[in-house]
C-alpha cells in the first residue's frame, strides 16, 4: 500500500481525482486497485468530485420513445483493450453486445453509395471496388490509380507529424480526401483532416508515406486467418446489453462497492500548496455540494478545502489549464491553446412507413464537399439506430440519430433546438425521402467536446505530460492528450493513476504511452 510520510508519521496515501467522466473513473478503479479498499469506518483512500450532476461525461443515455438510448458514444472499438479489459473486470464480460448491422454509406455526387470494400479509416486500398462505388467522378479515379502505378521513393529523412489531408491528397488527390477520408477521420475528430495531426489520428498513415510503394498497397490490413465456420465473426465494435453507459454506471457502482467515496454536484475552483516551499500535500478549493465530503473542512457547507496527497485531473483542458497555471504555466498555456468542437445529436423517431429508401448499414456520412439541396449539409452523420442496435427495434418506427456540427461550423449555435431539429430533419427526409414528420425528437448539445488534434499534437501533449510528472503527487488524464474514444481515455486515467501513485512512492512514473 502507498503511503506517504508527513512529519513524523506515516499515512495511507490519499488521492482525489477531479471530474467522474470516462477518464476519472478508471483512474479511481486503477487508484483503488493499488491502494486497496476502504473498508467499514475507514475514511475513503480515493475521492471522485465531479461538478456535475452525475458520472459517466459523455457516456450517458436517456430514455426516448419508450426506450433507452446513448445520447453520444454508443459502442467502442473491440481491437483495442482497455475498455474491454475494463469490462472483463467488472464481470460485464457476458454482456458484451455486437451492432446488428454492418457497413455504412456516403452522401457521394447526389445519392448514397455503399463505402466500398478495403477502405482503411477512408483511404481505399483497393482501386476497382473504389471505381465501382461511384464516390468518385472518373478524374478522381484516375487520379487515385496513380499511386498503384507511378514509383513512390522511400522518404526516411522525413521525421514530425503531417496533417492526415495534405498527405492523403498529394497521393491519392483530392477527391479521396474530400469524399472519404474527411468525412471518416475528420468525423471521428469533428474537424477537418487538412488540419488533423496525422501521427495522433491515423499513425500508420506516415508509416506508409515514407515507405516505397504504393500507398494504398501499404495500408491494406493483414489478411485474417481463415474462418472457422462455427465461430461467430469478430466484431469491429462492442457495447453492452442496454446501452453504452451500462459501463459508467456499473464502474460507478463498483467504485462505492470498495469504498471510493464519488461526490456529485462538487466543483474544484483552484489547486494549491500548503507551505511556501511547495512541499507536501495538495489543497483543494472546493464549491457546490461539499458538505459530506469527507475530509474538507471551511467556513460553510459550499465553500471548503479538502488536503490530499495526490490529485489526478480528469477535467477538459480548459479546466485543467487553470488548476494548472501556477505549478505548471507552460504546461497550462499549451493545455489553453487546444482547440474545442462543439457537435449536437438529434434523435428521432419517425414512423417506418414512412421511410422510402432502404435503410442499408448502420447509416450514413456526409461530406462536406457533398451538398445537400444545394447547400453545406448541416448533418455530418446518420445511425440507424433500429438497425445498428437490435434490440431497440419496435414495430411501427425507426430510431435514428443524426450528427450535427464539426470544428468551424457555428451554424448549430445560432438555431434553438427546434430549429435546428427542423432543418437536420428536414437534409435527412431529402436524402431518404421521409414523408411527414418525425413522432419524437430529442436534441443533445456538447459544447467543446471534441479536442482538435493539430499537427505536433502528440509532441506538445508529451512535454504536457513531461512538465506535470514533475509535479509531486499530480496526473491529468482525458481526451485532450492521446486519444479519444472510450478505450483511449479508459487508458489515459489509468496512466494517470499509476503516474500519480509511482510519484507518491518515489519511483518513476508511467510513461505517456503507458
Amino acid at each position: 500500500m502507498t503511503t506517504v510520510t508527513t512529519g513524523r508519521r506515516e499515512h495511507p496515501a490519499v488521492v482525489a481525482v477531479v471530474g467522474g467522466g470516462m477518464a476519472g473513473l478508471a483512474a479511481a478503479w486503477q487508484l483503488s486497485q493499488e491502494l486497496g479498499p476502504s473498508t467499514g469506518g475507514e475514511a475513503p483512500r480515493v475521492l471522485v468530485l465531479e461538478a456535475g450532476g452525475r458520472t459517466g461525461g459523455k457516456v450517458r443515455s436517456t430514455e426516448f420513445a419508450g426506450r433507452q438510448v446513448d445520447l453520444a458514444a454508443d459502442a467502442f472499438l473491440a481491437r483495442r483493450p482497455e475498455a474491454t479489459g475494463l469490462c472483463a473486470e467488472l464481470g460485464l464480460t457476458d454482456d458484451l453486445v455486437a451492432p446488428g448491422a454492418a457497413g455504412a454509406s456516403l452522401w457521394a455526387r447526389g445519392r448514397l453509395r455503399m463505402m466500398p470494400a478495403g477502405v482503411n479509416l477512408g483511404v481505399p486500398t483497393r482501386w476497382w471496388p473504389l471505381a465501382r462505388s461511384g464516390i468518385l467522378g472518373p478524374a478522381g479515379s484516375v487520379r487515385a490509380a496513380v499511386d498503384l502505378v507511378r514509383p513512390h521513393r522511400a522518404r526516411p529523412e522525413l521525421t514530425g507529424d503531417a496533417a492526415v489531408g495534405g498527405v492523403v491528397t498529394a497521393r491519392l488527390g483530392h477527391e479521396v480526401t474530400e469524399r472519404l477520408v474527411d468525412p471518416l477521420v475528420g468525423g471521428i475528430h469533428a474537424g477537418g483532416v487538412d488540419d488533423l495531426s496525422a501521427e495522433a489520428t491515423f499513425p500508420p498513415l506516415l508509416v506508409a508515406d515514407r515507405s516505397a510503394g504504393s500507398l494504398m498497397r501499404r495500408l491494406r490490413m493483414p489478411a485474417p486467418p481463415p474462418p472457422d465456420p462455427a465461430a461467430p465473426a469478430a466484431p469491429v465494435f462492442w457495447s453492452l446489453d442496454g446501452t453504452a453507459a451500462r459501463l459508467p454506471a456499473e464502474l460507478t457502482a463498483a467504485l462505492v462497492a470498495r469504498g471510493v467515496a464519488v461526490h456529485v454536484g462538487v466543483a474544484v475552483e483552484s489547486l494549491s500548496r500548503p507551505t511556501a516551499d511547495g512541499a507536501g500535500s495538495w489543497v483543494l478549493t472546493l464549491a457546490g455540494e461539499t458538505a459530506t465530503v469527507p475530509g474538507a473542512t471551511g467556513a460553510s457547507d459550499n465553500a471548503r478545502t479538502l488536503t490530499v496527497d495526490g490529485v489526478v485531473l480528469a477535467v477538459p483542458a480548459g479546466q485543467a489549464a487553470g488548476l494548472l497555471a501556477d505549478h505548471a504555466p507552460q504546461a497550462a498555456a499549451v493545455l489553453g491553446d487546444i482547440r474545442h468542437a462543439s457537435v449536437s445529436v438529434v434523435t428521432l423517431s419517425v414512423p417506418a412507413g414512412a421511410v422510402r429508401a432502404e435503410l442499408v448499414g448502420t447509416g450514413f456520412l456526409i461530406p462536406r464537399t457533398s451538398p445537400v439541396d444545394g447547400r453545406t449539409a448541416l448533418i455530418t452523420g446518420c445511425t440507424y439506430l433500429t438497425r445498428k442496435w437490435p434490440g431497440l427495434a419496435r414495430p411501427g418506427d425507426e430510431l435514428i440519430r443524426l450528427s450535427v456540427g464539426r470544428f468551424g461550423d457555428d451554424r448549430p449555435d445560432a438555431m434553438d433546438d427546434d430549429e435546428l431539429t427542423a432543418a437536420a430533419f428536414g437534409e435527412l427526409a431529402g436524402i431518404l425521402g421521409i414523408d411527414g414528420r418525425p413522432r419524437e425528437s430529442l436534441v443533445t448539445r456538447w459544447h467543446g467536446a471534441f479536442p482538435q488534434y493539430r499537427p505536433g499534437h502528440f509532441e506538445r501533449s508529451d512535454g504536457i505530460l513531461a512538465a506535470v510528472a514533475g509535479l509531486p503527487g499530480i496526473g491529468v488524464a482525458g481526451s485532450a492528450y492521446r486519444g479519444v474514444g472510450i478505450p483511449a481515455v479508459v487508458g489515459s486515467g489509468r496512466a494517470a493513476a499509476r503516474a500519480v501513485l509511482a510519484s507518491l512512492d518515489g519511483t518513476s512514473p508511467a510513461s505517456p504511452d503507458a
